[in-house]
């Protein structure tokens, strides 16, 4: 039987969670004043493919930004939780920038352009977040193996 010591530590992966979940209502707001610009009207989710205005485009890549976010952060999460354990403080790191990369990345996806190309300022985050995924899994075999 394993016994699982939690870190003192570990605060601080908790810590990078909760920045998590600012960043969702930073989204949040950032796509409601998007929408309120554009005029969009609940329940639709984008602006129709008709609109060709800036405001339009701009809501678009605000809601894109806010989805991929969304599509991202549960797993960013569970790696994080589970490295945490074993490197709490390079998880706490790694999640705390995956969240300032993901601020990076809805500023810049904000300003609109050809294909949302401002999205890139903030692309780091994949590193961040498959460096996590990486420590979680290497946390999984060095608890089978007795490492």
């Amino acid at each position: 039987m394993t016994t699982i010591t939690i870190d003192p530590n570990y605060g601080y992966v908790i810590l990078a969670a909760t920045s998590t979940f600012i960043m969702n209502f930073v989204h949040i707001a950032n796509t409601g004043e998007f929408r309120k610009a554009a005029k969009v009207n609940y329940p639709a989710a984008y602006a129709p493919e008709s609109r060709t205005d800036d405001a339009a485009h701009r809501f678009n890549c605000a809601q894109r930004s806010h989805a991929n976010f969304v599509e991202n952060q549960a797993s960013m999460l569970g790696a994080l939780m589970v490295a945490g354990v074993r490197f709490p403080l390079t998880a706490a790191a790694m999640g705390l920038a995956w969240s300032a990369s993901r601020y990076l990345y809805m500023t810049g996806y904000n300003k609109g352009g050809e294909g949302g190309k401002g999205r890139y300022r903030g692309i780091s985050f994949w590193l961040f977040q498959l460096g996590l995924m990486g420590l979680a899994g290497y946390s999984g075999v060095a608890m089978v193996m007795d490492w």
